[in-house]
């Protein structure tokens, strides 16, 4: 009886260790995603979200210019990168009290699966599209304009789309198009595609030269990585912030040598100007700035180091 006891104690005790044992070594399934990708902050009145439409394998080694593989690798290296890595796409929503102006759309369906997320993450912010007022379009490549249409039909169905008259001259033009090499012409295209729907919507409206937009948000031109590429400055209360675009892409590079150049510039000596007096200004008066290909949510400040600057983020806020 006893002798029984005890090996059925022992068997109920293994039995246990095995269940438990194997649960424990399974552990819970990985996730593997992330959290709606949106950021709020506060500029004087104004409430500025970031929002990412996803990320990119990006090879730096094929799209940089003006810089040896060595130093390429040296860069990428001090930030703990390797060639190729994730490259942030980002738009930002302005808030003004009286407009609601969304800087950039992100690449929608352009740029493969990884990518075409701003608007979800827009309606996850706690907007809808059809709140959108204004977009102000940096320049018409594929990852800043992809997320204005669908199928031809308008992603923002309220909202007039601004842009500046030389970057529609140059995209919009089919004789450019025709003109351009075959590898280039794809990007013309779908700049047509996705504008096209709001010229006839009557809901398309270029600018010419540096202008005030809306009250509080000026653009300014920086031709260089296209004929017509544009920041955004946005101000109140005595707070700026810099929405710049494609200035630049890949910060290890091109913050310590802004003199780094990408192949998809159409005037590369001139984007490297544009870029080099930006970015003085910017670190010279302790503006904001906000980067389409800065790791989301993009938004910081630059500082002085050497010959070169630093990308400094923004410390997070909960907005109490």
């Amino acid at each position: 009886m006893t002798l029984n006891y005890r090996l059925c104690s022992a068997a109920i005790a293994l039995a246990v260790t095995v269940v438990f044992g194997a649960a424990a070594e399974a552990g819970a399934p990985q996730q593997k995603t992330q959290a709606p990708g949106y950021y709020r902050s506060m500029l004087g009145e104004f409430e500025v979200t970031a929002l990412s439409d996803g990320t990119f394998s990006a090879e730096a080694g094929k799209l940089l210019t003006n810089i040896t593989p060595k130093q390429l690798d040296t860069a990428l290296a001090q930030s703990f990168l390797k060639d190729p890595f994730e490259m942030s796409v980002n738009g930002f929503l302005v808030n003004t009290g009286a407009k609601l102006v969304l800087i950039d759309t992100g690449a929608g369906t352009l740029f493969g699966p990884t990518l075409g997320k701003l608007l979800a993450n827009l309606k996850a912010s706690g907007y809808r599209p059809e709140q959108v007022d204004e977009i102000y379009i940096t320049h018409m490549h594929d990852d800043h304009i992809g997320g204005l249409a669908a199928d031809g039909k308008l992603a923002f169905p309220n909202a007039i789309v601004r842009a500046a008259q030389q970057d529609a001259d140059f995209w919009l033009s089919k004789a450019k198009m025709d003109a351009a090499p075959a590898e280039h012409r794809e990007s013309f295209q779908s700049a047509m595609n996705m504008l096209n729907p709001y010229i006839s919507a009557g809901k398309f409206k270029a600018f010419s030269s540096d202008t005030e937009l809306a009250p509080g948000i000026r653009a300014v031109a920086t031709p260089g990585h296209t004929p017509g590429h544009t920041i955004y400055i946005v101000e109140s209360k005595g707070q700026k912030l810099v929405l710049w675009g494609d200035l630049m892409h890949i910060a290890a590079a091109q913050f310590p040598n802004p003199s780094v150049t990408i192949q998809f510039d159409t005037d590369s000596v001139n984007a490297a100007a544009q870029r080099q007096k930006v970015f003085a200004d910017v670190a010279q008066h302790g503006y904001w700035v906000g980067g389409a290909h800065l790791s989301f949510p993009g938004i910081g400040h630059l500082r002085t180091e050497g010959s070169g600057y630093v990308f400094v983020p923004a410390n997070y806020s909960a907005l109490h």
